[in-house]
């Protein structure tokens, strides 16, 4: 279906043409335009035939002439041009399904789209993929392609992922992997499912494609919500120590392959093991480029390097920091007060308090910054003297500037009496913040 323009940039190579809102794009070079992946591929050029419709007036041509991989300057009621689309899985580990009623509307709908693979870097599950779209991907070369695979099993990933083409989708991988696009892989892991030698065997499989990049295990997130759901239970100390022993073994043969002149994916655990293992956190040579950053795999080593480098930089430490407090989860409120440890060190009389929040909203399972919400903030810091300002992880909230839970930072600031701003997850964003140099 031809898309929509909703308005046309300013002074934008669009803008000295006939072209206006409410006008239907068609087809770019005679290539059809179907959504934002078409729009962008065939867009780059430098010179452009477009073909368009105008409601009631038929339709025209428009040629224009811009700099290559310019943009047009047309925008359209849909950042995709044909929806989003929805996730056709039923795994037993969504985190979806754990949510209570009442959140954000927006919360409830479960994505697995391509598109937003290649525009934001989401990891699709390939279930959603057909084989036009696969070959789409190769012939507009959209690497890195970042997969959800869970399991290289295939009748496992079907039980996991509720799917029974779950399976049959990995050949995707395959195909990308010869075409020689990138490939960054995440396991979510279940305790009893695809942990241990099935574990194995999909570190196995997945070092078989020469493209693999990144391949990386998060631990399985279980809220209390969980009524009429799979029975899935969190990862013991022991079975977290032995996900990180057996990422160990692989990556030592992976070194090895290295050595012999074989390149070789990241293979890493991710934070969360760590802590749930109670093993020392690794350094930033565990987590090589750190490809998977997002998804809270080398956070931690990151974070603390960026620290030490910048107490090593007396420019950003000419000001002692005001009184003020920091809020975080129960996973990273030991790495803040190391944070806070080495400032005082400088500082001697600083007065930075760390505030562990639990988690009583999800439960005593959910321990990441990014699941905070603004109620559980709020009961927990009411009271507290919190200095001048209290600091809240900037995951925590949405574009909108909103909580889980949909609060603000001025109605939290409203209920503990004290300015709320939102800290990066960034070592000289949050120095900046705390000594007054950024709003």
């Amino acid at each position: 279906m031809p898309a929509k323009i909703t308005s046309i940039i300013p002074k934008s190579p669009a803008a000295k043409t006939r072209i206006a809102p409410g006008d239907l794009l068609v087809s770019l070079n005679g290539h059809e335009i179907n959504d934002v992946l078409d729009y962008r591929f065939y867009a780059a050029e430098s010179r452009l035939l477009l073909s368009l419709l105008r409601p009631g007036g038929g339709a025209y041509a428009v040629r224009l002439r811009k700099g290559e991989y310019d943009d047009i300057g047309l925008e359209f009621a849909d950042g995709l041009m044909d929806g989003q689309r929805r996730c056709r899985n039923r795994c037993v580990f969504c985190f979806i399904d754990q949510l209570p009623q009442g959140l954000r509307e927006s919360l409830y709908f479960k994505d697995d789209d391509a598109r937003l693979g290649f525009l934001f870097g989401n990891y699709i599950t390939l279930t959603n993929l057909t084989d036009r779209e696969a070959r789409r991907i190769v012939e507009m070369r959209l690497s890195p392609v970042n997969v959800s695979v869970h399991t290289m099993d295939p009748a496992l990933r079907c039980r996991l992922m509720g799917n029974p083409q779950a399976g049959e989708s990995l050949r995707f991988l395959e195909q990308f992997a010869r075409a020689g696009l990138d490939l960054n892989i995440q396991l979510v892991l279940c305790p009893g499912w695809n942990d241990g030698e099935a574990l194995r065997h999909s570190l196995r499989e997945l070092q078989k494609l020469p493209t693999i990049r990144s391949v990386a295990a998060v631990p399985v997130g279980l809220t209390k919500y969980r009524d009429h759901l799979a029975q899935l239970r969190p990862f013991s100390k022991e079975e977290a120590a032995a996900v990180v022993d057996t990422f160990d073994e692989f990556r030592q043969a992976r070194h090895a392959d290295c050595l012999a002149g074989e390149s070789g994916a990241e293979l890493c655990a991710s934070d969360e093991f760590f802590l749930l293992a109670g093993r020392p956190m690794p350094g930033p040579d565990y987590y090589g480029e750190y490809r998977q950053l997002e998804n809270g795999v080398g956070l931690w080593a990151s974070l603390k390097a960026d620290m030490e480098s910048i107490f090593l930089c007396e420019d950003m430490l000419t000001e002692p920091p005001a009184p003020c407090s920091l809020a975080t989860g129960e996973a990273a409120a030991p790495l803040l007060q190391l944070f806070v440890d080495e400032w005082r060190k400088i500082w001697h009389n600083s007065n930075i308090q760390v505030h562990c929040v639990r988690n009583d909203f999800f439960g005593e399972h959910i321990t990441v910054a990014g699941l905070l919400t603004g109620r559980d903030v709020i009961a927990q810091l009411r009271g507290k003297n919190l200095g001048e300002t209290l600091f809240l992880p900037a995951v925590c909230l949405n574009a909108d500037g909103l909580t889980l839970d949909g609060l603000t930072l001025q109605e939290i600031s409203q209920a503990l009496g004290v300015p709320v701003k939102a800290v990066k997850n960034d070592a000289e964003a949050m120095v900046a913040q705390i000594i007054g140099g950024t709003p």
